[in-house]
């Protein structure tokens, strides 16, 4: 093996960790993974990092059969369903987990032929859970609880029977020297330790007789334990399967009151809906995230030779072979960058704060929040602030400058195809903020605003604004003095649908480049979140990116493959071609959404091989090799009780001088959640929802009434007001006070586009067209 040789296995209490080697099959053989014993269950995963969410195998070890081949292999088997071939890598490993097999198997049996005939039936309905699985965490726990119990009781027991044993010796010895006839002090010194062994049998016998009654009793209450989780394991399932039914008969009753609905349209609802910024459609709302079989990639790339020279054009082996037009630099150089002029070290001013108060560890009835919100957008739901996270949705969003210096070195590509890879890396690195991340931000009020000046430690200003509030959408305008301007208008669709719960980001991202003034633009892919009701929550990305320079015509096609338990490829992977405008492939990138991405220059292009069921041929790339584009920055120490917190995002709501009446850190909800004063939190956020939703009611009254006067021949009753078929954009007067609405010359959508006047409002202190929205 050529392989490091692994760590031994630790034991943590009645759990037992280490790598071991798994027979796989001929062509592989064996493998190393994961191994996890826990609770008589042997479960194995790929890597360590697996068990938050995916379990290869478990052999329940109370009707396994372990057995020893050589000096490093054993063979676990539970009667032929399943088999695992094992190797350690010595022979001390071996024994080590050979005596800790036996042990948990011999506790499992031990548990089942003592549970009775209910007690049976309840394990073998309940599939083995393995280690980090959440379908039955909480029954997992009891009978962990349950059977340590039994345990102890029992060791308890033995120690009781052998003080009996040694006590009832020592008595007669005792007596034995009692019965020789000593005199003096030697005889009344054998009397008073007669008489003190006489009372330490006492008290053993009653501790004895107490330590049987109370297994006993702990024995009779466990039959009555296992048949309660038995019963509420039965309610739990039921309950998700009418929840389930419950999601699916709202989608369809939705999609038919869409249908009549669009049926009796008139051409007075032409101005409702946005252009490019629609819900989604309902076809995507009814996708299910079931686990697919895994699907065939697109592309392969081979290792192509560094001395690559140009070969005729004739067809070998049947491939059709293209060449790359860039053969007169065909060595292994880096992305190449144009040294005009050496960028300027900026020292911060300013020392950024690196912690923020420790998450407070509440509990709450997610079931009788969650039963009212199925099918409902999430942003029309009233959720406490246990579910967010003490930022705001514009903040989140300006978490995209995260990795801002892939944009400045974009900023100083020679070529286009180059700058290319830096904006794909730069699309692809605002989502591995999100992996740990499962608190959903804050709902930001109409008129919510957010800054982040960093211009003096990194050359940029930002400025976020809430611009509509039924859709929700913010508008987003970034420069930098490092050459780039990036721009976007997001809105958010989301759908709880029973198990998971899909976000949809509605809308096109910029970014211009004064160098060459190319113009690129992209959307977002779907972020799905897993186990809403039951386990632990997950987050997975999928969809596909078409990264387009609108200047030079050339395209990046990125693809996010969902996660699939089937899948050989490694999680959370993304491919991507980068081609010009003649569709010709130059760089391929490869990665991952959550760690790092690797770009490889493109020598020579060929089509062979049929690509899945489908038969359809797939493009063999050779490649030189890859060079890291972007890797992402380690969390900061603590960052699992600090909501998994960036650097960046830990400072993104520490206060500021000069900051707007209407910035997100001046909000009072959210200030209060952060310092873990949460029921206060919550009593705040429900006042400025139900502020805000009295702005509106007495907005709408007076884009009524200048409705009516201007035309007579229309009346609007009180009702109507309360109508919420009536509470669109006809009926709001609303406009925001640094963004303005405009048609997008490039996509053609209709957005807010930054006007100018933040900064210069700030320089000043003069914040007169703010609204009062705290």
């Amino acid at each position: 093996m050529s392989e490091p040789k692994p760590p031994t296995p630790t034991p943590a209490g009645d759990t037992y960790k280490g790598w071991v080697f798994k027979w796989t099959n001929y062509i592989k053989g064996y493998q190393r993974r994961w191994f996890v014993l826990s609770n008589g269950l042997l479960s194995y995963y790929r890597t360590q990092a697996e068990m938050g969410h995916t379990c290869r195998g478990t052999i329940n070890l109370a009707t396994a059969t372990i057995t020893v081949d050589d000096a490093c292999n054993f063979v676990i088997s539970n009667g032929g369903a399943q088999t695992y071939h094992l190797k350690a890598s010595c022979e001390v490993e071996r024994q080590r987990w050979i005596t800790a097999l036996e042990l948990a198997k011999a506790k499992a049996a031990r548990m089942q032929a003592e549970s009775d005939d209910s007690g049976d039936d309840f394990s073998h309905s309940s599939a083995p859970v393995a280690p980090g699985q959440g379908g039955g965490s909480q029954n997992s726990e009891v009978q962990t609880a349950l059977r340590t119990l039994g345990s102890k009781v029992e060791d308890l027991s033995t120690c009781n029977d052998l003080i009996s044993k040694h006590g009832s010796a020592l008595q007669r010895s005792l007596s034995e020297l009692d019965s020789l006839r000593l005199t003096g002090e030697a005889g009344d010194k054998i009397r008073q330790v007669t008489e003190r062994a006489t009372l330490f049998r006492i008290t053993s016998n009653a501790m004895i007789n107490a330590c049987r009654d109370f297994l006993n009793l702990a024995q009779a209450h466990s039959k009555k334990l296992q048949k309660a989780l038995q019963a509420e394991r039965e309610q739990r399932v039921r309950l998700e399967e009418t929840l389930e039914q419950l999601a699916k008969q709202h989608n369809h009753l939705e999609r038919a009151f869409r249908g009549a609905s669009q049926a009796n349209a008139t051409a007075d609802n032409k101005g409702a809906a946005r252009p490019g910024k629609g819900e989604a459609s309902d076809e995507e709302d009814d996708n299910e995230f079931f686990d697919a079989v895994e699907e065939a990639p697109e592309f392969t790339t081979v290792p192509a030779d560094p001395h690559f020279h140009k070969r005729s054009s004739s067809n070998i082996s049947g491939f059709n072979s293209e060449m790359c037009p860039d053969d007169q630099s065909l060595n292994e150089e880096p992305l190449a960058i144009n040294p005009e002029s050496p960028s300027q070290e900026l020292v911060p001013l300013k020392e950024r704060r690196k912690r923020i108060p420790d998450k407070p560890n509440y509990s709450l009835n997610l079931w009788s929040i969650m039963k009212n919100c199925i099918g409902k957008e999430l942003s029309k739901i009233p959720m406490p602030v246990n579910f967010n996270e003490p930022i705001s949705m514009l903040q989140r969003l300006s978490e995209d400058l995260e990795y801002h210096e892939l944009l400045d070195k974009a900023g100083k590509c020679q070529s286009s195809l180059e700058q290319m890879c830096y904006v794909a890396a730069f699309s692809v690195s605002s989502y591995s903020t999100t992996v740990h991340r499962t608190g959903k931000p804050f709902n930001p009020l109409l008129g919510e605003t957010y800054e982040l000046d960093r211009r003096r430690e990194s050359g940029y200003r930002s400025l976020c604004e809430q611009v509509s509030h039924h859709p929700p959408a913010a508008a987003h305008h970034v420069i930098s003095d490092r050459g780039w301007t990036l721009r976007q208008e997001i809105t958010v669709a989301s759908k709880f649908r029973g198990k998971y719960l899909s976000i949809m980001p509605l809308g096109t991202i910029h970014a211009i480049f004064e160098k060459g003034n190319h113009h690129y633009t992209w959307k977002k892919v779907t972020t799905t979140v897993h186990n809403i009701i039951v386990g632990k929550l997950w987050i997975d990305q999928s969809g596909e990116i078409d990264v387009v320079n609108h200047t030079t015509g050339d395209r990046c096609h990125l693809k996010f493959a969902p996660y699939s338990y089937f899948s050989r490829d490694v999680a959370r992977k993304v491919t991507g071609v980068v081609m010009d405008k003649d569709g010709k492939a130059h760089y391929v990138l490869s990665g991952t959404w959550d760690e790092k991405m690797e770009f490889s220059r493109v020598m020579q292009s060929s089509r062979g091989g049929e690509n899945g069921t489908e038969g359809k041929q797939k493009t063999v790339y050779q490649t030189l090799k890859a060079r890291e584009v972007w890797r992402r920055n380690p969390l900061p120490d603590g960052a699992e009780t600090m909501y998994y917190f960036t650097a960046l995002a830990l400072t993104l709501n520490e206060s500021e001088e000069g900051m707007a009446p209407t910035d997100s850190r001046r909000r009072p909800d959210q200030r209060l959640m952060e310092e873990g004063r949460w029921e206060e939190a919550n009593a705040e956020k429900q006042r400025l929802e139900e502020k805000q939703r009295s702005v509106r009611r007495e907005r709408e009254r007076e884009a009524a009434s200048q409705r009516t006067s201007s035309q007579s021949d229309e009346t609007v009753d009180e009702d109507s007001l309360t109508d919420p078929s009536l509470k669109s954009s006809p009926y709001d007067n609303y406009q925001a006070l640094w963004f303005e609405s405009c048609e997008d010359q490039i996509t053609g959508e209709q957005i807010h586009l930054y006007k100018g006047g933040y900064w210069e409002a700030k320089d000043h202190g003069s914040w007169e067209g703010c609204q009062d929205i705290y």
